[in-house]
C-alpha cells in the first residue's frame, strides 16, 4: 500500500522467527563432554602419599543423574566407566561395573522418590561415594584386604563436602544447555 512502511522481519538461519530450536551440541553432548573431561582429572599433577583427589568424573555424572534425572539413559554407564577406567588407574572394568550399578541405583531411587530435595540428593550422593571408593579400594587390591579401606576417608571426605560445588557447577551447565540459539541476519 501506499504511504505504509513495512519493517522487515528478521529471521534466523532456517527461516524462523519463533519456536528456535536448542543447540544439538549443548542439548547432548555438554553433558557427556563435562563428564568426559571430569574422568580426565586423575591426570592433574597432584602429589599425595594417599588417594586424596575425588572421583571427579563419577561425581559430575552422579550430579548430572541427580539433576536431570532423564537425561542421561541407563545403558550410557558402562560406556563413560569405561572411558573413566582408562584414566583412573583402577583396573579396567571396575568404573564400568559400578558406574552401571550406579545408574540401577539411582533409576531405582528416582522411582521410589520423584520429589526429592538438596538434602536427600546429597546423602544420596554421599551413598554412592562412599560405596564408589570403598569397592574401589576392594577392587584395586585384588580381593577380600580390608585394610586398604580405611585409606579412602580423606578422599570419601573430600568428595561428599565438594559434591554441593559440583551440582552447583552442573546446575550452571543445565542453564548453558538449554539456552536457544538466537541467530540473526
Amino acid at each position: 500500500m501506499i504511504g505504509e512502511s513495512r519493517t522487515p522481519i528478521r529471521r534466523d538461519q532456517f527461516g524462523r522467527t519463533i519456536n528456535r530450536d536448542h543447540s544439538s551440541f549443548l542439548l547432548f553432548g555438554l553433558p557427556l563432554l563435562t563428564i568426559l573431561l571430569g574422568s580426565l582429572a586423575p591426570m592433574l599433577p597432584v602429589i599425595a602419599a594417599g588417594p586424596i583427589l575425588p572421583p571427579i568424573g563419577y561425581m559430575i555424572f552422579i550430579a548430572w543423574r541427580l539433576v536431570r534425572p532423564g537425561l542421561l539413559p541407563v545403558w550410557i554407564g558402562p560406556i563413560l566407566g569405561a572411558f573413566d577406567d582408562l584414566f583412573s588407574g583402577q583396573p579396567f572394568g571396575s568404573a564400568i561395573l559400578l558406574w552401571s550399578l550406579s545408574m540401577i541405583v539411582l533409576d531405582a531411587i528416582e522411582a521410589r522418590f520423584p520429589w526429592r530435595g538438596f538434602w536427600q540428593d546429597w546423602l544420596t550422593a554421599a551413598g554412592l561415594l562412599a560405596a564408589y571408593l570403598a569397592l574401589g579400594a576392594l577392587i584395586a587390591a585384588g580381593g577380600p584386604d580390608f585394610s586398604r579401606v580405611p585409606l579412602v576417608f580423606p578422599q570419601l571426605l573430600l568428595s561428599v563436602f565438594a559434591y554441593p560445588l559440583i551440582a552447583r557447577m552442573v546446575a550452571r551447565f543445565d542453564q548453558v544447555r538449554l539456552m536457544r540459539i538466537k541467530v540473526l541476519r
